[in-house]
């Protein structure tokens, strides 16, 4: 008997995350139509071409600095990946997004869900709400932004690594964090933590 024929590459990345391919699907597109090849996108990002190439299929977690990373590299905002729907009144579109409807980012195999509170995807503002599971953390390296952030803990408990200092916040603490300042943020606790964040545009 002959050994089983391999999938097809179609057929493998069929049964992949849906949002993991759409989200390299959208960076593909975007990086194309922008005319930058994989090896610029690799040196902006300081990412291997191999591994871009394999977040483009979907194949690749991709956490979210190196998601920021890439849409600074795009000059685009993070929230242009955000997926949701279509369907909200048109006089509300530019005022007010309802519970619904909002646009979502799902970073599977990190235990990460992004809502976009924000009613347009342009703007000086953006508000996010992350979803944190349990353990759950935003990634290993430091995230930095050009432009200014700052949270609010609705539930839950966060631990904010800025630069040397470890902060453990509670549902009702807050924080801002200037543009030039590495951190960290993760889930230490048992129970989901959520964190509304608002976002200054850094362009």
């Amino acid at each position: 008997m002959g050994s089983p024929a391999k999938k097809s590459t179609s057929q493998t990345e069929t049964a992949l995350d849906p949002d993991n391919l759409r989200i390299g699907r959208q960076i593909r597109d975007l990086r194309k139509s922008k005319r930058i090849s994989l090896v610029e996108l690799s040196g902006k990002v300081n990412k291997s071409v191999g591994y871009l190439s394999q977040v483009e299929r979907g194949v690749s977690a991709l956490p979210i600095p190196v998601l920021q990373s890439i849409s600074t590299a795009l000059g685009v905002q993070i929230s242009w990946f955000f997926h949701g729907s279509d369907d909200e009144p048109s006089n509300e579109q530019n005022y007010v997004v309802r519970r619904g409807s909002r646009r979502t980012l799902n970073y599977s195999g990190m235990g990460i869900r992004e809502e976009l509170l924000s009613p347009r995807l342009s703007g000086q503002l953006q508000m996010i709400m992350t979803t944190f599971e349990p353990g759950a953390s935003g990634g290993k390296e430091p995230r930095q932004r050009k432009g200014e952030e700052a949270g609010y803990v609705k539930s839950g408990s966060l631990e904010l690594t800025i630069g040397e200092q470890k902060f453990l916040l509670q549902a009702g603490d807050s924080f801002t964090i200037s543009g030039d300042e590495p951190h960290l943020v993760s889930n230490p606790s048992t129970q989901e933590t959520e964190v509304v964040w608002v976002l200054a545009d850094p362009y």
